[in-house]
């Protein structure tokens, strides 16, 4: 793919220099532009201008014309709503037929209490639920390992075998409710908990619809929550990609995440292209693995983060449907329409949230949150305004939610389809988007894919600047951050929802029924099953789905209640535990 022409051939028109020269100067003569920031003498040009720039610390012009677009837009570039390159959408009627999904992200302390709250967040007009994990799910561990001490349901619910998953959405119909499951390193394990826990309510998994974290490629880059190397990593995934491309065919197997890589501290571009070419790396091994693209594309799914930066966000989601596009077409021969669409999910941006004057994070959030929606994104979690201190207090989450019907219902900007585009300023943001997120493809490529490129410590290196740099602007002053290096108040301690340890007492205690009351054949015999199929390499099958795909042989495991660290503790022993090397 060729990117967009650069900016740097821009040509102002007669019109534009007669407006620059007989009403721009004689204004700032008399009225010179604010300075950005507190520090005197920062962000300033060599004429000694103030210097603006977004978020990711890109240069933003005073004014953006048909001058600074390519000759060849929009004909080449833009489209409309529905039809390739899916910049401006990839419905016709954008939101007119159906509104984005209002997820929540909830999970906290033991399945019972999340069990109430998704109920409560259901029963006020919630569309579908957005699984937390606690730490120790997160990382393959049950509640009673003495590495799980102090973090059971403290970020998340602790979910340790099928039991808890089947209290978890007990009395929710699954069948008619979409689940999202952030979950990484253990996703297979905790799926097929969700799936048998499914099919005890007498669901069909054809009729399941949802989505699975199970991104490793980012863990990896951003959020280090790993547990094997990352090739048996991967085999895991492309196991997933071909069980649920036979069995769960409206379920998303994977949602390719960006989100974390942008909490880490990256730039915008560079969370757009890290998320993009991870895509490409989960496409290169499903087709080694034999898949057919049109199989397993049309079920992939995206996440990203909607930061505070407005217009800067609204170009990366319009530039990632491009980028998408024109990878799954050019570059691996789709033929599957659909296979070609970038479907996202968005949650607006922890990291931006702030423990100083905490309310302050509602306006953010809604912010954040109408970019996501201007952005074209199919499904949205808001945060809640106290999520920089603890998990969400009910009211937190019930203002977060209603943010979004707001947006939705009251303030109009659902009844346009891409009502930003024909912007110079999005429009030329959306091509200076996909123009650095292909140069970002070229030098991946040129580093043999993003396993190499990880190994070699690339994207870790680039996030770790970006991140430095904005701290740093941050820090002097540059960058204002409301109630935080400006605007600051003294103020009270706010109210927080409190997690102690009496959540691993109770999880502890019910895993010791469990194992009391199980059959511990039965657990070692499908155990062992697994590790025999983990340890044999999984050959194409036509039609089907490959002898040794692991899925079938966790879910025995599950049906048998092994628990979430006996049947990850089995694959490390095959797999092996990963240790990243630090590199400077």
């Amino acid at each position: 793919m060729r990117g967009p022409e650069s900016n740097s051939k821009r040509h102002p028109s007669a019109e534009e220099q007669r407006w620059s020269r007989d009403t721009l100067a004689p204004a700032l003569a008399k009225a010179p532009e604010r300075p950005i920031g507190k520090a005197s003498g920062v962000n300033l040009d060599e004429q000694g201008n103030a210097r603006f720039t977004t978020v990711s610390g890109v240069p933003v012009n005073r004014l953006y014309t048909p001058a600074d677009l390519p000759e060849s837009w929009p004909a080449n570039d833009l489209g409309e709503p529905g039809q390739p390159p899916y910049t401006r959408g990839i419905h016709p009627s954008g939101y007119r037929g159906k509104l984005w999904t209002m997820r929540q992200f909830s999970g906290f302390a033991s399945p019972e209490e999340t069990n109430l709250r998704y109920k409560y967040l259901l029963d006020a007009g919630g569309g579908g639920l957005s699984v937390a994990f606690d730490l120790p799910t997160l990382m393959g561990r049950d509640s009673d390992d003495p590495e799980s001490e102090g973090e059971v349901g403290k970020c998340g619910v602790a979910i340790d075998s099928l039991e808890d998953m089947e209290i978890l959405f007990s009395g929710i119909d699954l069948e008619k409710t979409t689940t999202s499951m952030t979950i990484n390193s253990p996703a297979s394990i905790l799926w097929a908990m969700y799936l048998v826990a499914a099919e005890k309510q007498g669901a069909d998994w054809a009729r399941l619809s949802g989505t699975l974290q199970n991104d490793i490629l980012k863990e990896y880059i951003a959020q280090k929550e790993y547990i094997y190397p990352p090739a048996p990593s991967m085999r895991l995934v492309i196991d997933t990609f071909e069980f649920g491309s036979r069995y769960t065919p409206r379920f998303n197997p994977i949602s390719i995440s960006g989100y974390h890589i942008r909490e880490a501290g990256s730039t915008a571009l560079q969370e757009l292209a890290f998320t993009l070419y991870d895509g490409v790396e989960y496409v290169e091994w499903a087709l080694r693995r034999g898949l057919n693209i049109d199989d397993f594309a049309p079920r992939f799914s995206f996440f990203f983060n909607s930061h505070n930066d407005f217009f800067e966000e609204i170009a990366k989601f319009r530039a990632a449907r491009k980028l998408w596009y024109g990878l799954m077409t050019n570059r691996f021969g789709a033929k599957n329409p659909r296979s070609t669409w970038m479907r996202f999910h968005t949650q607006t941006a922890g990291v931006s949230l702030t423990a100083q004057q905490p309310k302050n994070n509602i306006a953010r959030v809604a912010l954040q949150a109408l970019a996501a929606v201007l952005g074209g994104t199919q499904s949205l979690h808001t945060d809640g305004f106290d999520e920089a201190l603890a998990l969400p207090t009910e009211d937190a989450a019930r203002i977060a939610l209603r943010t979004q019907q707001i947006l939705a219902y009251e303030s109009g900007v659902a009844d346009v389809a891409d009502p930003l585009g024909g912007s110079y300023f999005v429009e030329r943001m959306t091509l200076d988007m996909e123009q650095g997120a292909l140069a970002y493809f070229d030098k991946l490529d040129r580093m043999g894919g993003m396993v190499r490129a990880i190994e070699q410590g690339f994207p870790q290196k680039e996030i770790a600047e970006a991140s430095y740099a904005y701290q740093r602007a941050v820090e002097a002053g540059e960058k204002i951050i409301v109630g935080v290096n400006d605007y600051v108040i003294d103020e009270p301690a706010p109210q927080i929802l409190y997690i102690d340890e009496s959540i691993r007492e109770a999880q502890s205690a019910k895993l010791h029924r469990l194992r009391a009351a199980r059959s511990n054949e039965a657990v070692d015999r499908a155990l062992a099953a697994l590790c025999r199929a983990a340890e044999r390499e999984p050959k194409a099958a036509d039609g089907g789905i490959s002898a040794d795909n692991t899925m079938p042989f966790i879910l025995d495991c599950v049906r048998s209640y092994a628990t979430v660290g006996e049947i990850a503790g089995a694959l490390k022993k095959v797999m092996g535990e990963y240790c990243e090397t630090g590199i400077l």
